[in-house]
């Protein structure tokens, strides 16, 4: 039991390390903007570079695994990603900093589904929920704190400190390695070929695709190069499936895709974070252009739904053990449906204790909604397609998130200028605007709940690898 709760916090280590990272660096760029004298779609290439490298590394995750083991992907991806936070930390001008980001993006792109993979492979289905559901609470809280630690580090340390951070963390991850993993070395290894034309297509898939989306987000109204980024995207993709129905070692297997089970889950999770992703980008316009909240106070009002989320994971996670992941799953997404019509109703007079209740019941959403799905998708392959389901789950929310944050994005500002035009005050229109925007997103919430009627209704028990034994794990 000590070396299993050894080898969850040095999981739960990786993932708050990679987890605070996605969102710590956007509260800095006004600083660096002041330091490098550049221009603000220059320096959003300190987070695209991170994006787009994040997305092309990560199909490699499972190829990896086969060629080395899950010992030295792990130690290699905490590695590089620890080494790629210094050298941003160390970087004196915006080129340096882009490559370190992408350095920091190659290592952390493996880090998730590597991790979620050996919780699999190392924990017995009677207690994986609980586990997933802590494991979980490094994916939550460094995303959750990244803003205000960044503001604080930044603040007063300068922006430098927010990569300094992660230094740290990552070598106490890499030696908690060598006491708890240790076992993850006798892993049988695989020689699996390199699909190199499939993957070639489908990170030029990956990249046209964000682009096109990140394009349309910041200027809807260039619908040429929008339109030639997602031509390009398409005709890769149908190059790479073409590809990998003909290959027995596509870099991604086709077959899980004729898994109901797998393909609801994936549905689940894009639905849930087009939706959510795109919410949290319209709060700042609610909390702080709209309600006028400083920074500190919209961060302040954000903190319940972060301590409620982490509170019920691995609650949740221990009810899923019990009762397996659909009811659980849709009853989070009807919660989370509720708490975005009613942010739609949030206006200026609004009391501080009506915001913070529906805070609360979003992050009881949330909590309902993370870990079952997570097992719902762990629970839908077998043991050796954990690692590329993952991988598949992680880039689909990425994807998704993205393509809700440019889909609200362009709801919010022409509902906006339709409504300046009827002669509407600013704060009124802006209300309205804000209004529609979350009524779409409760929209999508809604009819996520469909894919999720096809989730396991139990929880599946299936016996783990030889590699994963409670045997070997104390060796």
């Amino acid at each position: 039991m000590k070396s299993k709760a050894g080898l969850l916090v040095t999981l739960i280590l990786s993932t708050l390390m990679a987890g605070l990272d996605s969102s710590i660096v956007n509260i800095s760029l006004p600083t660096m903007q002041k330091q490098f004298d550049v221009r603000m779609d220059e320096l959003q290439w300190i987070v695209t570079a991170y994006m787009l490298a994040f997305s092309v590394c990560m199909p490699l995750t499972n190829w990896l695994k086969d060629r080395i083991g899950f010992f030295a992907l792990f130690n290699i991806s905490v590695s590089v990603f620890t080494i790629g936070s210094l050298l941003c930390s160390l970087s004196t001008d915006l080129h340096s900093l882009v490559i370190s980001r992408v350095i920091q993006a190659i290592g952390g792109g493996a880090i998730s589904p590597v991790a979620l993979s050996i919780l699999t492979y190392s924990f017995d289905e009677d207690t994986r929920g609980k586990v997933l559901g802590w494991w979980g609470l490094g994916i939550v809280i460094g995303p959750a704190l990244g803003p205000t630690l960044g503001g604080i580090l930044t603040e007063n340390y300068g922006w430098p400190s927010i990569f300094y951070i992660n230094v740290p963390i990552g070598i106490v991850a890499v030696l908690c390695s060598y006491r708890y993993l240790g076992f993850l070395r006798h892993q049988p290894k695989v020689k699996t070929p390199f699909d190199t034309g499939g993957y070639i297509f489908f990170a030029l898939f990956l990249v046209s695709f964000q682009l096109g989306i990140t394009r349309l987000e910041k200027d809807a109204q260039s619908l040429g190069g929008i339109i030639a980024y997602f031509a390009v995207a398409v005709i890769s993709i149908g190059i790479f499936i073409r590809l990998a129905s003909k290959n027995a070692y596509a870099i991604i297997d086709l077959n899980l895709f004729k898994n109901l089970h797998f393909v609801s889950a994936l549905l689940v999770n894009m639905s849930r974070s087009a939706a959510l992703f795109g919410g949290v980008f319209l709060l700042p316009f609610l909390l702080q252009d709209l309600m006028h909240y400083t920074e500190i106070q919209a961060g302040l009002l954000l903190l319940p739904a972060s301590v409620i989320l982490a509170a019920m994971m691995p609650l949740s996670g221990t009810f899923t053990d019990k009762y397996g992941p659909r009811g659980i799953t849709i009853f989070g997404l009807a919660v989370l449906a509720v708490t975005m019509y009613l942010f739609g109703y949030i206006s200026i007079g609004v009391s501080v204790y009506v915001i913070i209740a529906v805070m609360v019941m979003r992050g009881f959403g949330l909590g309902c909604l993370l870990t079952p799905i997570t097992i719902a998708t762990v629970d839908s392959v077998l043991p050796a397609q954990v690692t590329m389901a993952s991988s598949l789950m992680n880039l689909s929310i990425q994807i998704s998130g993205a393509v809700g944050v440019a889909l609200l994005s362009v709801i919010h500002q022409h509902s906006l200028a339709g409504y300046l035009a009827e002669g509407l005050s600013d704060p009124i229109a802006q209300h309205e605007a804000l209004r529609d925007s979350f009524y779409v997103s409760t929209v999508i919430l809604i009819v996520s709940i469909v894919p999720a009627f096809f989730l396991p209704k139990k929880h599946y028990k299936r016996l783990a690898p030889a590699v994963a034994t409670s045997q070997n794990l104390h060796t």
